[in-house]
């Protein structure tokens, strides 16, 4: 079994180092990482191990190369240029998007008849341009045929990703795993961004009426689309939220928080912005998720000198 993880961040790079261990793995990252694990190797703490991974890393796809499975790991606004760059090496592949936000699977659905859905509510954190941290898991990951479905090479990755140590599932329904993702993440990662904090001290009662208010509206759009969740309502996700979600992953740091203070663009047209762009198509309001997609672009455009906010 040979697997190509494009690229590679925090996340990618932690599942190349699990995957390494059961199975042959090519990594393309930014060249500043792969420099320094090419120099000193990749270091993985945390609660997924102390792996240090034999994974192949490069810049580029190797010329030629084929695999069984290619996991983009990359931000959401890069999945566009990643697939046009790689499309010969994505057509008939079987692709799989480990990434937040809504619209992965069907930009990357344009280069390959062979979509995976991928759900991981994990902490990654860097620690240097060659060391990752995986601080918290609020529940396995999970995969799934999109937009619907379970069928073999989905099992097979699976098993692989299991035998590897990772905690994963399979579902049918992945399509409802990533709306579910989306609404966590809408509700925690640009305001732990905005306000410099950790998620946990997201429950103090002024954010929490933020997030009640984000989640809200999020509701009304996933309900638009005809997406069907585990949750009846608005109010009993954020009862899960608050019970489950938000205490498993307290000491996180958001993604968001991280690309902001490591200069990069963040994931916010694919989140919020998502919620915002669809509330537009179906006529729903969507004020709160509009407010907080302006303040991380805001944020976004000090730390990037003056860039268009």
């Amino acid at each position: 079994m040979k697997v190509l993880v494009l690229g590679a961040g925090a996340v990618g790079l932690s599942v190349a180092a699990k995957l390494s261990t059961v199975c042959e793995v090519d990594a393309v990252s930014r060249r500043k990482n792969a420099e320094a694990i090419r120099a000193e190797g990749f270091s993985l703490s945390g609660i997924w191990g102390s792996d240090t991974g034999h994974f192949s890393i490069s810049e580029s796809v190797p010329e030629n190369a084929r695999y069984d499975y290619i996991i983009i790991t990359s931000k959401s606004q890069d999945t566009e240029s990643l697939c046009r760059e790689y499309a010969a090496t994505l057509r008939d592949t079987e692709t799989v998007s480990l990434q937040n936000g809504i619209g992965n699977e069907e930009i990357i659905g344009r280069y390959t008849n062979r979509v995976i859905g991928g759900m991981i509510i994990t902490g990654f954190e860097w620690r240097a341009d060659n060391q990752v941290h995986v601080s918290v898991e609020a529940g396995p990951a999970r995969l799934g045929r999109f937009p619907e479905g379970l069928d073999d090479p989905v099992r097979t990755l699976v098993s692989l990703m299991a035998r590897a140590g990772i905690r994963v599932e399979g579902t049918p329904e992945i399509r409802s795993e990533l709306w579910g993702k989306t609404l966590y993440n809408c509700a925690l990662n640009p305001l732990g961004a905005v306000m410099g904090v950790p998620y946990g001290d997201l429950a103090r009662p002024a954010a929490w009426r933020i997030i009640t208010r984000i989640v809200h509206e999020g509701f009304a759009i996933v309900s638009a689309e005809g997406v069907r969740l585990p949750w009846k309502t608005a109010d009993e996700y954020l009862e899960y939220l608050k019970n489950v979600q938000l205490p498993a992953t307290a000491l996180h740091h958001s993604s968001m928080l991280q690309d902001i203070t490591r200069g990069r663009r963040t994931e916010i047209d694919f989140l919020n912005g998502a919620i915002v762009a669809k509330g537009a198509g179906h006529g729903i309001p969507t004020p709160v998720n509009a407010c907080i997609t302006d303040l991380v672009k805001f944020r976004e455009a000090l730390v990037l000198q003056g860039a268009p906010g």
